[in-house]
């Protein structure tokens, strides 16, 4: 994860100077905090901060560059190179598919909201290696942007706050409800009866991190990866959840994905190791590595630690998991490049 400066954060807490000028609230199913309510006018901006390479220090790299919509928004790759300098990044870039619900974000819980998020990547020099002030001062200078803020905010004064909050509002939109499995929810459908033994599954032996409507817990596990002693690497790497809290328990813990939209996800797990769900599936089956901080709901007694599952069920399991895909947030034009 990325060390951000203090400034960035305290620039952040600094309230917004917005006039009274009344904003229609948009209506969405999500949460938000109070200070920084969805309008569509701060989407449409956070829309178009998010689309716009002109934020990094070449010109080059926006946040869709590495968070893709056809790709549920994230890459396609295992560790990216689509930043200013082609290095490879130490994690997997997740997709942002339903991350208003997320407490805190990155893969070691980092961040703890949406607000201060960009500011890992905009600042990153293997990301946009943008600085602040010049990325402030590109923003001021246009005169389209400065009529964007207006609308969003009340003036056309731009602030790094306003501009994490537009982001913020921008990224909560990307959501789905029209899966197979949002719509049999509603009685729009049924699933398989495949499928049905598969969510009975994912039910019985992966809701212990993959619960709720979201198919995630909010937090943390081992979910045996590495064995131990770990290795570090670049920027600690390896050490999941301890690089922030510094409590031995949360060494190799990392934030559980949600389990929706998978298909457009790959490669899966934080360091993108494995190309496919059957992969994942055999990991969970046979190949977790035992280790102090393993989650418990992976120890089996007796026999080595993993998810008792046979052919036939690892099969409905990943029927069901297909039932989690809802392509009409890759084709959704509210969350496209805005053309104008």
């Amino acid at each position: 994860m990325r060390t951000l400066p203090v400034i960035l954060f305290l620039l952040l807490l600094l309230p917004a100077c917005t006039s009274d000028a009344p904003r229609e609230l948009l209506v969405r199913p999500y949460p938000f905090p109070a200070h920084n309510p969805p309008t569509e006018a701060g989407v449409a901006l956070g829309r178009r901060l998010f689309y716009d390479a002109g934020l990094s220090a070449n010109g080059k790299v926006s946040c869709a560059s590495c968070h893709q919509q056809a790709r549920a928004f994230s890459d396609g790759e295992a560790l990216s190179r689509q930043g200013l300098t082609g290095n490879p990044l130490v994690r997997h870039t997740p997709g942002l598919s339903h991350v208003a619900w997320q407490s805190s974000l990155f893969w070691d819980g980092g961040v703890r909201n949406l607000e201060s998020l960009p500011f890992a990547p905009l600042s990153h020099p293997d990301e946009m290696g943008a600085n602040l002030e010049e990325v402030i001062s590109y923003l001021q200078a246009d005169t389209a942007y400065r009529k964007y803020f207006a609308a969003a905010f009340g003036s056309d004064t731009v602030t790094s706050a306003r501009l994490g909050q537009a982001l913020a509002q921008f990224c909560r939109e990307i959501y789905t409800e029209e899966s197979p499995y949002d719509r049999s929810l509603r009685g729009e459908g049924s699933l398989s009866a495949k499928a049905l033994k598969g969510e009975k599954l994912v039910s019985r032996h992966c809701s212990p991190c993959h619960s709720g409507p979201r198919f995630s817990d909010d937090g943390y596990h081992n979910n045996g990866l590495e064995p131990f002693p770990l290795s570090p690497g670049p920027e600690q790497a390896l050490l999941g959840r301890y690089r922030i809290s510094y409590d031995s328990a949360d060494l190799g813990k990392f934030k559980t994905p949600t389990l929706r939209n998978l298909a457009f996800t790959a490669p899966y797990m934080h360091d993108g190791r494995f190309a496919s769900l059957s992969e994942v599936m055999d990991h969970y089956r046979f190949g977790l590595q035992e280790s102090p901080t393993l989650d418990s709901a992976f120890r089996r007694k007796p026999g080595k630690p993993g998810i008792s599952l046979s052919d036939e069920e690892t099969v409905a399991v990943l029927v069901f998991l297909a039932c989690l895909n809802d392509s009409s947030l890759l084709l959704d034009p509210g969350l496209a490049s805005p053309t104008e």
